[in-house]
Order: structure tokens, then C-alpha cells, then sequence
């Protein structure tokens, strides 16, 4: 009995104890929800799915030929988007084909987009940003992306 600790003697009240575990027990439980959101997160969207024969908007084509009108003559010069044309958010038909957000164009399922096809030039930059990156990473080359109509 002489190498047991008497809490009251060190300064920590039973009260104190419980404020404590309480504390600890809401640091476990706040880093276990982060973690899991942050697992959830890195299955929302997918860069590679920039490189789809579906894209959102000019510009993304993966090949000669594939855009509206089909008379690009190379990757990435294409006018306009294949995908479902559509306005609002969660109206994609399929993944890959939502809109705006921080991952235009890589949205992991139907209903997932955040926005309208074809994106606005804000939106545009961010996916064609992230469309050469996938391209180089994939070797293949891309032209010019076409000017945006009036």
C-alpha cells in the first residue's frame, strides 16, 4: 500500500479527474471523426477521370477529333463540352461529367457534380489546369486550349 498515489495529495480532486478523461475521451473522438472525413474526401473525385472521351467543357478533349463538331486537330482543342449539358448541381448524368467546385470534371459518380457543363471560365481554368497535368503525367501531348466564344 505505501506505492499507492492519494490524488488529493497531488492537487487533483475527483472532480478534476473526471474533467479530464471527459477532455481526453472528445480528443479521441474529434480525431477519429477528421480522420474519417478525410478518407472520405480523397475518394470524391478522381483527376484521371479528365481524360475520358465524356468532357466538360473546351478544351479537355483527350484526342484528335474529340469535341463538338469533331474538327479539333489535336487534344485539347477542342470547341465544347460532350458531356451532358446540364445546370445545376447534381444534374450529371454520370461521373466524371459534374461541374463546378475545386474538382471540376472529376466527380466520383452520377449526381455528384457540383455544377453546370459547360463551366465558367473560372471553373474552366481550374480543370484544364488539372487536365494538362494529367496529360503530361500520362505522356501524351495537347495542343492550345481554343479561345472562349463570346
Amino acid at each position: 500500500m505505501k506505492n499507492r498515489i492519494n490524488v488529493t495529495s497531488e492537487g487533483l480532486s475527483r472532480r478534476d479527474f473526471g474533467k479530464l478523461t471527459a477532455a481526453a475521451f472528445g480528443g479521441v473522438l474529434l480525431g477519429s471523426t477528421l480522420i474519417g472525413r478525410a478518407a472520405d474526401k480523397s475518394t470524391e473525385h478522381d483527376p484521371a477521370l479528365l481524360l475520358g472521351d465524356k468532357h466538360v467543357c473546351r478544351g479537355l478533349n483527350t484526342c484528335k477529333g474529340k469535341g463538338t463538331g469533331g474538327d479539333n486537330s489535336c487534344a485539347g482543342m477542342g470547341n465544347c463540352s460532350l458531356a451532358d449539358k446540364h445546370s445545376c448541381k447534381g444534374d450529371n448524368s454520370c461521373k466524371g461529367q459534374g461541374g463546378c467546385g475545386e474538382y471540376p470534371g472529376q466527380n466520383s459518380c452520377k449526381g455528384q457534380g457540383g455544377c453546370e457543363v459547360p463551366l465558367k471560365e473560372k471553373t474552366w481554368k481550374t480543370a484544364r489546369k488539372a487536365f494538362e497535368a494529367q496529360m503530361k503525367k500520362a505522356g501524351k501531348t495537347f495542343g492550345d486550349a481554343p479561345k472562349a466564344k463570346a
